[in-house]
């Protein structure tokens, strides 16, 4: 079945897609799948990971909205994973290894969304990025320490998917794109419903461009994306500037409007207080992180164990560790 699946991958997808049978393969080497390729093998392997799980309990944007509507780090990635499937299948490439990338995306990130990102990088010696962190979590933390083996085209998707160089691929590079017009769009939708920005504020030029509605503009992007690309990925240089020109004004609007970031000088306390604890306690931490502790120090296995909650987490064990509780006399 997987033999089959590659030669169906040589037969429809384009010359410069990257084809599962020719992978770079994993830092450990293992017997093919006789039923998923290695691409696939690697999307499953994600999916069923406990750092996948914890994402529907990590913030987006907004800390701890009220409603079940606004968007969390696990539809974030959900988002993600369709856009750039949409742009993969439009260009004929391989929409397995897009997808994996795009579930794995965002694996590492902090609870509390950028605010404890920024928390924890002041706060560990070594400094912290979430994309660096994903990495980590699939390669070594996962699955009790051993990591889930992927393939190096997928880490390379994962590790550059925000920030510094291209990724090898170009399904990566749907991803490094479909990660921001994901973003973009949901967070104005959020930010719409909670009352902190409003869709005409948006400059008369990026409508014009790219449309009024999220629909459109997704659509816009991703068709200029499919339309452009042609062994680089790219969109027409109208549509490009008035996507950079969408995401400058959403950063010094939306992402910096006080009432959507009222609460994060709160995350940054919560993160140090629970960093400085357990850097005094750390065999309080739970047994996995002991192993990480002897090895490589005290701050990396608390910064691996800090970035891995979810904010639920966080918030109760901070309660439990430094709020008083109630108590009676009997």
């Amino acid at each position: 079945m997987r033999e089959r699946i590659e030669q169906i991958e040589r037969n429809i997808l384009c010359d410069w897609a990257t084809f599962s049978d020719n992978s770079a393969g994993r830092a450990r080497q293992e017997a093919p799948c006789p039923m998923r390729t290695c691409f696939q093998r690697d999307r499953d392997r994600i999916l069923h990971s406990r750092a996948f799980r914890r994402l529907k309990q990590k913030t987006q944007v907004f800390l701890c909205p009220e409603g079940d509507h606004y968007r969390t780090r696990l539809t974030h990635t959900l988002e993600v994973s369709q856009i750039a499937r949409t742009a993969a299948r439009g260009l004929r490439l391989n929409e397995d290894l897009t997808e994996a990338i795009a579930l794995g995306h965002d694996v590492g990130h902090t609870p509390f969304g950028h605010a404890g990102e920024r928390a924890l990088n002041r706060l560990s010696p070594q400094g912290f990025r979430h994309y660096q962190q994903s990495v980590r979590v699939l390669q070594v933390l996962e699955k009790n320490g051993q990591g889930l083996n992927l393939c190096a085209e997928v880490l390379d998707g994962i590790a550059h998917h925000t920030k510094g160089t291209l990724p090898m691929t170009p399904e990566g590079c749907i991803v490094r794109y479909a990660d921001r017009i994901a973003y973009m769009n949901h967070d104005m939708e959020d930010g719409v419903k909670a009352g902190v920005f409003s869709i005409e504020c948006l400059p008369a030029d990026i409508v014009r461009v790219l449309g009024n509605t999220k629909s459109a503009r997704i659509a816009t992007l991703v068709s200029s994306l499919v339309e452009n690309s042609d062994g680089v990925i790219a969109m027409s240089s109208e549509v490009q500037q008035a996507y950079e020109a969408l995401h400058a004004f959403l950063y010094s609007t939306l992402y910096v409007d006080e009432r959507a970031k009222h609460e994060e000088k709160k995350v940054e306390k919560l993160v140090a207080d629970l960093y400085e604890y357990f850097c005094e306690h750390p065999m309080q931490m739970p047994q996995g992180y002991l192993y990480i502790l002897y090895d490589q120090g005290v701050e990396c296995a608390v910064t691996d164990f800090i970035s891995g909650m979810s904010d639920a987490y966080a918030v109760r064990l901070y309660e439990e560790l430094f709020v008083p509780k109630r108590w009676a006399v009997l």
